[in-house]
Parts: C-alpha cells; sequence; structure tokens
C-alpha cells in the first residue's frame, strides 16, 4: 500500500516576518510576528540533504477537480507552458527566467541541470467523483489518475471543495508516493474559503496590517493565488521532491526554495506589503513577471543557495 509522504507547505504569504530564518511554524500557520523568546533561537540552516532533485524532461499533469471555467484553466495552463526556457518572452522579466533560478541548486550538487519542464495532460473531474470533501489519501487518489512517467500530478480543487486542513493549516502541499515515487502537488482556490489565509496579497489579510489588497493580474483572485501557491510548490517539488532534497527546518514541515522566502514578491518587502511591483496602465494589476499569450504572473521570491538570501526578479 502506497504511503502518503507529504511536504505540507504552509503557503500563508501575507506577512513578511522579522526573519525568514527564524520563521516558526505558529507564524507560519497564522502569519503573526515571532514571539520574543524564538529570537534567541538558533538559525535554522537552509541544507542540501543529499537525496535527489528532479532532472529530465518532466511533465505536469493536471487533475481538474470540481467547477473551473475554460478560462480560470487557461490561466494556469499558460503559467505551465510559460516556465519552459524554450518559450523566453519580451518583454522582460518573464516566468521562464524565475524558474531559471532553480538551475543554482543543480550547480550546488554538481549534478547535471537536464530539468525540463512541459505541461502534459489535463483530465477534468466535474463530476465530484469522491465529493466535496477530500481527505489527504484522496488528493493521492486523485493524483495517481495522470501520467505516470516522469511526472508531476498536480491537483487542483475548485472553490466549492473542501480538503483536510485546507486554508487552517495550508494552501497546498506537495508529497510523493513512495512506492511509485510519483510526485504531486495539491492546490485549492480559496476565494471563497477564507481568502486573507491564501490569496494575500489579492484580498487583505485575517492578520496582520490591513493594506488594500493588490488588484490581480488576470483579474480572477482566486486563480491568481492559485498560481503562486502552485509556483511555489513547485519550486519546493524540484528542489525537494522526496524529503531529502534541499530544506531548512524539521522534515516534516520544511522550508523550501520559495516558502522560506514568505511575502516577499519585491524589492522592499516588509510585513504587509508585498514588494516594489509593475503596475498594468490600464488594468491597475499588479505583478512580477510575464507569460505566454500576454498573461503576466506575480511570482513569489526564490531562495539563492549560493548567496543565502531572497531573491527576487529585477
Amino acid at each position: 500500500m502506497a504511503s502518503f509522504a507529504t511536504s505540507n507547505v504552509v503557503v500563508l504569504y501575507f506577512v513578511v516576518l522579522v526573519s525568514w530564518i527564524h520563521f516558526n511554524a505558529e507564524a507560519r500557520r497564522f502569519g503573526g510576528s515571532v514571539p520574543e523568546s524564538d529570537q534567541t533561537q538558533q538559525p535554522l540552516l537552509f541544507q542540501y540533504h543529499n537525496g535527489p532533485l528532479l532532472t529530465g524532461n518532466i511533465s505536469v499533469n493536471l487533475i481538474w477537480y470540481g467547477n473551473f471555467k475554460p478560462s480560470q484553466r487557461a490561466i494556469v495552463s499558460d503559467f505551465i507552458n510559460s516556465l519552459a526556457s524554450s518559450k523566453l518572452v519580451s518583454p522582460q522579466p518573464s516566468v521562464a527566467t524565475w524558474w531559471k533560478a532553480m538551475d543554482k541548486y543543480y550547480h550546488l550538487t554538481n549534478k547535471s541541470s537536464s530539468l525540463v519542464i512541459s505541461l502534459g495532460s489535463q483530465i477534468l473531474d466535474e463530476s465530484y467523483s469522491l465529493g466535496k470533501s477530500l481527505t489527504n489519501e484522496q488528493i493521492l487518489q486523485l493524483a495517481s489518475k495522470g501520467s505516470q512517467r516522469n511526472p508531476i500530478n498536480v491537483v487542483l480543487t475548485s472553490a466549492d471543495v473542501a480538503v483536510e486542513g485546507f486554508c487552517s493549516s495550508r494552501c497546498g502541499t506537495h508529497g510523493s508516493d513512495s512506492g511509485s515515487k510519483l510526485a504531486y502537488i495539491w492546490v485549492g482556490n480559496s476565494e471563497t474559503q477564507f481568502p486573507g489565509h491564501c490569496t494575500w496579497p489579492f484580498h487583505q489579510p485575517i492578520y496582520g496590517p490591513q493594506n488594500p489588497p493588490l488588484v490581480a493580474p488576470n483579474n480572477d483572485v482566486g486563480l491568481d493565488g492559485m498560481v503562486i501557491n502552485l509556483a511555489t510548490l513547485l519550486a519546493g517539488t524540484v528542489t525537494n521532491p522526496f524529503g531529502n532534497g534541499y530544506y531548512q527546518g524539521p522534515k516534516e514541515a520544511p522550508m523550501e526554495a520559495a516558502s522560506a522566502c514568505p511575502g516577499i514578491y519585491g524589492k522592499g518587502a516588509y510585513p504587509g506589503y508585498a514588494g516594489d511591483l509593475p503596475v498594468g496602465a490600464t488594468t491597475g494589476a499588479s505583478y512580477k513577471a510575464h507569460g505566454v499569450n500576454g498573461r503576466k504572473y506575480l511570482l513569489p521570491a526564490l531562495f539563492d543557495p549560493s548567496t543565502s538570501t531572497c531573491s527576487t526578479l529585477a
């Protein structure tokens, strides 16, 4: 029987903590400041734990569970297509440029940076075959519907689907099936389920500074929030696919390539402020990277293992 080995990434990025190095579990869950007693603890080092990273040609297969409009599905599929280095777009910076930062993780392990991401198949489950309240085991069951050959199978649940731990402790997760070595991701649409937890900075946070939310670049708060969480989890999946790659902190709740930089999207970010970002002249929407088909996306900062700093796109 396959085990459910998962890396629960709590992507509650509505508050940047005083120091991401001292980022503790309670602050990750609720976005609060680090307690004074915790600030005297030894820093948690971002380390490589000698395990494999994903390599080769990797297909990202999308399993759509529930009710998604075609326009919503296009936001995510265009994002995956934008990751490929062969699809560099102008103007810069691009989604592909953001993703290319993953190369540094491979260089530091002296491994060939042969990772190529592409959009694979898309499966629609609009009949809610497992109901509207899912367990962790059912997420893995849905992920197993995708290809089993060099995949990252991504389960995306619609706004009317409840998932175990959703919003109360996480906005998405990634993990692997120990039997098949299947790497998978789950991300939920939280637009109507505690959006202050999982769609910041496109919605005001439940806690912390109450600055006005940013306008979502694709005019869909739920899906633009899902892209941020998916980007975060993709970065964690390729650099820590089986729990022994790159991460900081405990293995059971690791801070990974993007989640080690909570709430940082542009330069000058601080608690309640996502950072200096371009704003569309006609839409007023904030974004960070250009994608295919004229798309714009807001993407999280990535931890640079060569400098031990959080790096945003220039």
